[in-house]
């Protein structure tokens, strides 16, 4: 049975699941009616980040154009552009005991691509979701539901596996940020354009 969490929550991942090693890591989301002429395009993106919170290099940003980092312990299976369909809309596996020890916290984002220059926001995303799966037996451990909290914000970070004593946690963030994925990459060192 998955823990289900709100905003905020922390909880063991590898700790309360002795031996687990590969998880998926599963984004989704609907799009409201829309009639402003655009598809909508939603992103799931990941930064890997240091002590300091930042990345070490490009590498360390994995998205549809780079579907691997980590030293290929962290690889993103492709795009979807239509968030079509029930359950994952984009996914993430994630081999633990291969993430470079460099890495402290692994950051899991959803952005709408060209969401300014197409006038989309999260206030026109409904049933988002970030969800943690034993990749081996696709048992679902931990499912975040984001609610209806976003108006006008482009990027939202979702949610974070980190490292704690040794041992892997997740946390909910739910953050939401205006100025699309360049910001939220600013904010981890990096330069996007």
């Amino acid at each position: 049975m998955a823990v289900s969490l709100s905003k905020g929550q922390k909880v063991d991942l590898t700790k309360t699941n002795p031996g687990l090693t590969k998880v998926t890591v599963g984004l989704g989301w609907d799009t409201n009616k829309y009639d402003g002429g655009h598809d909508f395009d939603l992103d799931a993106s990941v930064f890997l980040l240091n002590a300091q919170g930042k990345c070490n290099s490009d590498k360390d940003f994995i998205f549809y154009n780079q579907l691997e980092g980590g030293a290929g312990s962290v690889v993103h299976t492709g795009d979807n552009r239509t968030g079509e369909g029930e359950g994952d809309d984009e996914q993430i596996d994630i081999n633990l005991p291969e993430v470079p020890s460099s890495i402290e916290k692994i950051s899991f984002v959803i952005t709408i691509h060209e969401g300014e220059s197409r006038n989309q926001n999260f206030g026109q995303v409904s049933n988002a979701f970030v969800r943690v799966v034993n990749k081996d037996s696709n048992e679902e451990l931990i499912r975040y539901d984001l609610g209806e909290d976003f108006s006008i914000e482009t990027a939202i970070i979702v949610g974070e596996l980190y490292r704690h004593s040794g041992e892997w946690k997740f946390s909910a963030v739910g953050s939401g940020y205006q100025g699309g994925l360049a910001r939220i990459a600013s904010d981890c060192g990096l330069e996007i354009g």
